[in-house]
């Protein structure tokens, strides 16, 4: 339609307002059928009062134009409750998607906000069970910088979301701030007066009939809300409690699943550890049933756990290992072998009770490196046989740990396993020996090439240990006997009833000392054991045994039953006890470092030792015969102290020091003499060579 057409139009219709009632009627019959807005209906009435209409007609006039005002109204409401019900139906649709909890709940404020064109929607929601309770917050709209959560937040706290979870009912207010029906706290109304909220709508959300959560709708104008926009809303919040419990339900599946998903992933990780166990498990026992021995064993063990290994026996004796353990502390280790023990299973080096004081001086990479290391048992039965020390590369898990524990098991088998096989080979082992200690002095060839046959070497160093159990019966200690020469690749015997081992090696003391560790607490009594040494041929077996013997019976003269010794430890006793008379030794064990003072520092501590011993050990005395001071033979003695131990002055020692001096000065003596008697003499005069001849 043209202007000019729209004009005469609304011509016509003044004219027909200004005209009979009925043309008025007709005028406002026109323009409600095509929906015009309420001030064109009161534009009528202004029009014919213009036009002279007044009394009945005007009064006609008024009348219809309010009829018509009310039915406008009225299918302006039935369209907005049409477009509603359409919203909701969109959104019951929408809410039947498979959404996450907080991506529905987003939805519905959204849709909430749009359909009664408010200026802000927030939602809390509580879900979880009794113990974990979860509270979920969605808004939609414009804030200040405060975080979408606070809305929520603060109007679920108090006022209208207090009233609500208590009735169970929508609450509203035109403007919450003027409305004194509420409660009123000075931290709502400082948030309220901040956002510029004014009108406020409160429904609630019931999940299973309990209120569970509130939707919340704002206007930053005052507003009064209607009957159906409260209905609209609360019928969006039931269904948005429905879909939530929905999406709670599938969040909670979801999660579910997700652990049974890592339930499985952990389990088929652990099948698989279990089979790479019994995988690696098998081929150590093959290994050993193959005829490997302790070095092959550790370095399976090693390869399977990714780690160094070092198996030890009860003593600590390195039986094999397949590399260095860098700054391995052995208090921690000790510990945790007890611990092992005891537990009889393997135990990590830094669980140790009462190193919390050393770890504080250790350094980071220590003890990352000590929280690497574990020590396994081996153990057969009761009977301790070792320990296996493991330094990982990386921490070890608790599949890791069985393999750890399955490794010492069959270490122990093959310990048990080389016992019995030197229990069978005992007797040719034994019959060698027993040759070897009553002087062989026939076909020494013949002998030398028996021990090559038993994998010995005697032209390499060896020493002789006897051991005489104090009480019980002796077979254990012979069957024990057997296992430690395999393992030491040695020989043993049994000689009127004491176990005799020959052992390679060059510190008999420390042999002696090792064999009583090990077969005192095997045997629960005590163990006497002597030991001298070394040797270099097969010759020497026999003279080495019979010191040995010399040493033990030394010993249980002096009331030493129960402890080890060697001949060396014996001091003077062990050179008078020796075939060979070692006395450079015995001097040199004595007084050496005193000697080796004096030749690289030309002083003179021997001598006043002599002197302090023969003055009855008085520094004054002493001091007057070396014509010194007192003061200069009390620092020589505090020397002498720092170079022969604080104990130098103890009975015990005191004699061997005097022993040794007297040995000293004596073979100085014969020394001299030596070099004087070797010395030619003067040439004789020819009177003195022709005298008598001549004389006569």
């Amino acid at each position: 339609m043209t202007q000019h057409g729209t004009e005469g139009h609304a011509g016509e219709e003044r004219r027909g307002a200004a005209g009979s009632g009925g043309a008025g009627a007709l005028a406002v019959l026109e323009l409600l059928s095509r929906q015009e807005p309420p001030e064109r209906f009161a534009e009528l009435v202004d029009q014919a009062r213009e036009s002279g209409v007044e009394g009945a007609e005007l009064s006609e006039l008024t009348r219809a134009v309010h009829l018509a005002t009310g039915v406008g109204h009225a299918l302006a409401r039935r369209e907005r409750c049409e477009a509603g019900l359409d919203a909701l139906a969109d959104t019951a649709r929408d809410l039947t998607l498979s959404y996450g909890l907080e991506d529905l709940l987003r939805t519905v404020v959204r849709r909430a906000k749009r359909l009664l064109d408010l200026d802000l929607a927030c939602l809390a929601l509580s879900y979880g069970t009794a113990h974990e309770v979860r509270v979920v917050h969605a808004s939609e709209g414009v804030l200040t910088p405060l975080d979408q959560a606070g809305c929520a937040t603060a109007l679920d706290e108090d006022g209208l979301g207090a009233l609500v979870h208590a009735r169970g009912e929508p609450v509203w207010t035109e403007d919450y701030l003027q409305d004194r029906r509420f409660a009123h706290t000075a931290g709502l109304d400082a948030f309220v007066r901040n956002e510029g909220l004014r009108a406020v709508l409160a429904v609630p959300l019931r999940v299973g009939g309990v209120v569970a959560g509130v939707l919340y709708g704002v206007d930053r104008r005052a507003r009064r809300y209607t009957s159906g926009e409260v209905a609209l809303v609360a019928s969006l919040a039931d269904l948005a409690a429905v879909a939530a419990g929905r999406a709670g339900l599938l969040d909670r599946t979801r999660a579910e699943v997700a652990e049974l998903e890592q339930d499985s992933s952990r389990a088929r990780t652990a099948l698989t550890r279990m089979r790479y166990t019994g995988e690696a498990h098998g081929r150590i026992m093959n290994l050993i049933l193959a005829g490997g021995d302790l070095r092959h064993v550790a370095e399976a063990a090693g390869d399977a756990l990714d780690a160094c290994v070092v198996i030890r026996d009860p003593g600590g004796r390195v039986l094999a290992s397949t590399g260095e353990f860098e700054g391995l502390d052995e208090a921690a280790v000790a510990k945790a072998a007890l611990d092992a023990h005891a537990g009889r299973r393997p135990v990590r080096a830094d669980t140790a009770a009462g190193l919390d004081a050393h770890n504080a001086h250790e350094g980071d990479e220590g003890v990352a490196a000590r929280r690497r290391t574990w020590v396994a048992p081996v153990i057969a039965g009761s009977e301790d046989l070792g320990v296996l020390v493991v330094r990982a590369a990386i921490p070890l898990t608790g599949e890791d740990e069985r393999l750890l524990e399955l490794a010492a098991q069959s270490v122990a088998l093959l310990l048990l396993m080389q016992r019995s096989t030197a229990v069978a080979e005992g007797p040719v082992r034994d019959e060698l020996l027993d040759d070897l200690l009553t002087e062989p002095r026939h076909a020494p060839q013949q002998i030398t090439q028996r021990a090559r046959r038993l994998g010995l070497d005697l032209r390499r160093p060896h020493v002789v240990v006897v051991a005489r159990a104090e009480g019980g019966e002796p077979g254990r200690a012979v069957v024990w006997a057997s296992s430690y020469a395999y393992r030491m690749s040695g020989l043993k015997t049994v000689q009127g009833g004491s176990v005799v081992l020959l052992l390679p090696g060059t510190d008999a003391s420390a042999a002696a000392k090792a064999v009583s560790a090990e077969l005192g607490p095997l045997l629960g009594h005590p163990v006497s054991v002597g030991a001298a040494g070394p040797g270099w041929s097969a010759d020497s077996v026999s003279r080495l045994y019979q010191e040995a013997l010399r040493c033990l019976d030394a010993m249980s003269a002096l009331g030493g039953a129960g402890t080890a010794a060697s001949v060396d430890d014996l001091g003077f006793l062990g050179l008078l006890l020796s075939d060979d008379h070692d006395v450079d030794g015995f001097i040199q064990s004595a007084i050496g470092p005193v000697l080796e003072y004096d030749a690289e520092r030309f002083t003179d501590l021997i001598r006043t030792l002599e002197a302090y011993f023969a003055s009855g050990g008085s520094p004054t005395n002493a001091a007057e015969a070396l014509h010194v001071h007192p003061n200069t033979v009390s620092r020589r003695l505090e020397r002498i102290g720092e170079l022969l131990g604080t104990e130098w002055q103890r009975p015990g020692q005191v004699l061997e020091v005097q022993l040794a001096l007297r040995l000293q000065r004596t073979r100085d003596v014969l020394a001299r003499r030596r070099v004087t008697v070797a010395e030619p003499r003067p040439a004789a005069s020819a009177v003195d060579r022709t005298g008598p001849a001549l004389g006569g």
